[in-house]
Parts: structure tokens; C-alpha cells; sequence
């Protein structure tokens, strides 16, 4: 019997992911009505917002009906129509929880939640039985072909059917799965680095070395220009890290400059972002201090936008861009420092050489060091931190580039009185630059709150110039 008006709860499973649902069902003389899956009350009670896109039923004739342990390429929420079920499932995702079994009794007043890589069995307790599951991508015999498979009679995950599989109806392929020694696991969906071969895509490397989950991808793999790259099987990732833009600040101001950096800065984005809400997947986006003009002392991640010139006009278009998909982190940053051409390896190769260079001593901020860069998104994606925009960059007070030269200067050996200072308007005068914002600090209490903390950007600065042993560019 369906026990009526039960408060909608749910329950966590042995099987990471899998939860099991009491769902209140009402009923009187004529019958009974139920909610079967209702998103803003599923939502509040922790149920993945998996965006299903196919409803499918499955009708069952006689009690004893055994459908085989399937594991498929995409998540569903099954429950009952009408009659009982017997529910196994068996976790064949790769990783510590493979092989992991759980079983349960469902009648209408219940629901589950199985996740991609799950394997899924049902054994019909009653006849005509018929269960119905949202998934969310369609069915198709390409995404068969990805499905992981496991022998109902399987004896390391012993599961106990009510009907001896002897007396069960079930098809010949499914007596024909391999048992769980033989299982190959279904792999997770990967996370895809773009611009991996610039100054941040090399630390994203080093921060992930080892993980096969994650797949980097430079220009030669992926143009952000070229609209065939976009053309790809995207429901086998669960995130796309965006480290590549277009940063040559003074040269977006040329007419080649700008139309390249609304290209690769917000065209490419938005191409992304579509991608990334069709799909549902976490779209990362690195941001800069120059979507701000610098005139307030620290910047907040809800600062509005004030764009001094092209390069962060193209900046500020592509946060706007990115803040739209459901699943987004902006990681904005400042004063960039990694593997390749930067500030402080200029700084450091003139100490080696004895110049003495005059610096602007008006623009404040902190460095940002890739692989702390780097580390806090790899944070951010595995913690769950809540999705929108957190600064990073280092820590300590902020500086001036003068100031920071100075202690390059004093870190390799050389006085630091060799460096001296210029404002902004004296450096670039008779120059073509683009106009720089003299505040570029970055209030950092967003991430640290979300479990995040980078390290002091003079002790970063420090053990930088220790591994460093070559001053010139880096390509």
C-alpha cells in the first residue's frame, strides 16, 4: 500500500550522489495525486539542478521483469507510476567509491536520484508495474555506446533479489555483462583548460599534473576564433577554465589591437558562455583589475564597472557576459606574475645588468602569482564554493611598481636607491599607451570566506626569484 501524505524529505544513500526521496502523495476514494518532481521544493532539498531534457516510461507486464545493471552518460530521477519495484545500484564510476552497492523498495510515494556512472537495476515486484525517469540528455545510440555495464548476478556487489534471477524475465544481454572484476569504469567528465599555454594555462598545468580528468587545450587545440572548435561532444565535461584572453593593454588601443580584443575577449566569451549554459556546465573566466578606473582605494567584486580603456572595456563586456550563466566563477585579477615575460623578470634581468631603471610609482596594487592564481580556482571548482565573482590576488599591503621593483632589485643583490620612481602621466608622456588604473588593490574577504587564502605577495615575490634562474623572456 502507498502511504499518503508524507513530508517530502530526502535521504542520502551509501553511494555518493544517489538520494532517495519521500515524495507526499494524496489520496481519497478516487484515487491518488502526487508532485512528482517539482524544481524550486527538489532545489531546496539539495537535488542537483540537472536540467532534464527527456521523460521516458517504462512498462512492465509481469512481476519478476529484471532489467540489467546499466551505468549511463547522464544523470536521472526515477520514480513509480504504478506498482513496486525492486531498485539496485551499483557505483562503477571511477574513483574510492566504485563498486559501492545500494538497494531499496520503491512504490509511488518515492523517488531517486542517480547520478552519471551509476549503475542502475530494477526487478518489478507486482504486475504492471511501470516507473518513469527524466534524464538530461537525450537518448541516442552513439550515447549507448558510452554506457558502463555490470552482471546482475555479479557476486562481489551480491545483491539479493527478491525473485531468484533463475525465475526472473530478463534479456539475454543482460546475462551476458561482465562481472565487477572486468568492469572498466566510467571515467568522470573532464575539465577543459583553454589557453593553456600562456602564463596561467602553465600553472593550471602544474596545479593538475597527474589528473586525467583534466584536458588542456592551447591554441593549436583550440582557437577561440575559429567557430569549429566549439564543435564537440561538450557532455562529457563538467567545466571549461578560461585562461586565455587578449592582454596587450597598449595595443588594444590600435584599430588591429581593439578589433582583436573584442574577439578573443568577448566574442570568444560569449560563444563559451552559450556553450556553457546549453550544457550546463561551470564556465571559470579570469578578470582583471582594469574593468575598475582605479579611483576607489580597494575594489570589491560588486564594484561597478568603469573601464578606462579598450582592453578593459573588452574586460567588463566579457564579466557581463560570463555573470549570465548559471554556473560561473570570475576570477578577477591583478598585476599578473608567472612562467614567461612579465614585470619582475624585466626588473630582475635589469639589476643583472646594472641599469637603473625609473618606475611608476603612482599605480598601487598587488601581484597576483599564477599558481596562487591557479590554486584558488582549482579551490573554488572542487569546494562548491557558491558560483559569481571573487578577487584573487596575493596578500599584504599593497605596492607600487616602484616599490616592488625595489625589492627585486634588493632581493638579487642590488640597492634598492637604483630604482627610482616617475608618476604615471611623466612615464607615458609622448607615448601611445593606454590609460592604467592607479588603484588596481583588490579586496580578497570573498574568497578567504569561501576557504581560500593566497600567500603574501612579498614572500611569493621571494621564492619566485629563488626558482627563476633565467631573466629573459620566456616563450
Amino acid at each position: 500500500m502507498v502511504e499518503f501524505s508524507k513530508a517530502l524529505t530526502a535521504r542520502e544513500t551509501a553511494i555518493p550522489g544517489v538520494v532517495l526521496y519521500d515524495l507526499p502523495v494524496h489520496g481519497d476514494n478516487r484515487g491518488w495525486f502526487k508532485e512528482n518532481w517539482q524544481r524550486e521544493k527538489m532545489l531546496a532539498l539539495g537535488l542537483p539542478d540537472f536540467g532534464p531534457v527527456q521523460n521516458n516510461i517504462s512498462f512492465n507486464e509481469k512481476a519478476g521483469t529484471t532489467r540489467g545493471i546499466h551505468a549511463e552518460p547522464w544523470d536521472k530521477y526515477i520514480s513509480v507510476a504504478t506498482g513496486r519495484i525492486f531498485g539496485a545500484w551499483v557505483d562503477l564510476r571511477e574513483g574510492p567509491s566504485f563498486g559501492t552497492v545500494f538497494t531499496a523498495e520503491l512504490d509511488p510515494s518515492q523517488a531517486i536520484f542517480i547520478p552519471r556512472g551509476v549503475g542502475n537495476a530494477f526487478q518489478t515486484l507486482e504486475d504492471n508495474t511501470a516507473y518513469t525517469y527524466l534524464v538530461n540528455d537525450h537518448w541516442s545510440a552513439d550515447a549507448q555506446g558510452q554506457y558502463t555495464f555490470l552482471n546482475l548476478a555479479d557476486e562481489t556487489a551480491a545483491i539479493e533479489w527478491p525473485i531468484p534471477l533463475e525465475q526472473a524475465e530478463l534479456s539475454d544481454k543482460d546475462k551476458a555483462h561482465p562481472r565487477l572484476a572486468d568492469v572498466v569504469p566510467m571515467k568522470p567528465r573532464r575539465i577543459l583548460v583553454l589557453g593553456a599555454d600562456g602564463q596561467l594555462g602553465k600553472a593550471l598545468r602544474k596545479t593538475y599534473d597527474g589528473d586525467a580528468s583534466v584536458e588542456f587545450a592551447g591554441r593549436a587545440e583550440f582557437d577561440l576564433a575559429d567557430p569549429a572548435s566549439y564543435e564537440r561532444n561538450w557532455k562529457n565535461y563538467s567545466a571549461i577554465i578560461n585562461a586565455a584572453a587578449y592582454t596587450a593593454v597598449d595595443a588594444a588601443e590600435t584599430p588591429e589591437g581593439r578589433r582583436i580584443a573584442w574577439e578573443i575577449n568577448v566574442s570568444a566569451v560569449a560563444r563559451l558562455a552559450r556553450v556553457a549554459a546549453q550544457n550546463r556546465l561551470t564556465l571559470v573566466h579570469v578578470s582583471s583589475d582594469y574593468v575598475f578606473d582605479g579611483t576607489v582605494q580597494t575594489h570589491t567584486e560588486d564594484e561597478p564597472f568603469s573601464p578606462l580603456g579598450v582592453y578593459g572595456q573588452t574586460k567588463a563586456a566579457g564579466d557581463a557576459v560570463v555573470s549570465v550563466v548559471p554556473q560561473h566563477y570570475i576570477v578577477r585579477t591583478s598585476w599578473v606574475i608567472g612562467e614567461g615575460s612579465n614585470f619582475v623578470r624585466t626588473m630582475a634581468s635589469l639589476a643583472e645588468r646594472g641599469i637603473s631603471p625609473s618606475v611608476v610609482n603612482d599605480q598601487i596594487g598587488r601581484l597576483s602569482f599564477t599558481e596562487d592564481i591557479a590554486a584558488g580556482i582549482a579551490h573554488l571548482l572542487a569546494s562548491g564554493a557558491p558560483y559569481g565573482t571573487y578577487n584573487l590576488s596575493n596578500t599584504g599591503e599593497p605596492a607600487s611598481w616602484a616599490e616592488i621593483a625595489a625589492s627585486v632589485y634588493e632581493l638579487t643583490g642590488k640597492p634598492r636607491g637604483a630604482v627610482s620612481g616617475v608618476s604615471t602621466e611623466e612615464y607615458f608622456r609622448d607615448k601611445d599607451a593606454a590609460p592604467r588604473p592607479l588603484n588596481s588593490a583588490l579586496d580578497l574577504g570573498r574568497i578567504e570566506a569561501a576557504g581560500f587564502v593566497s600567500k603574501d605577495a612579498d614572500d611569493a615575490l621571494c621564492a619566485y626569484l629563488k626558482t627563476t634562474s633565467s631573466w629573459g623572456r620566456v616563450d
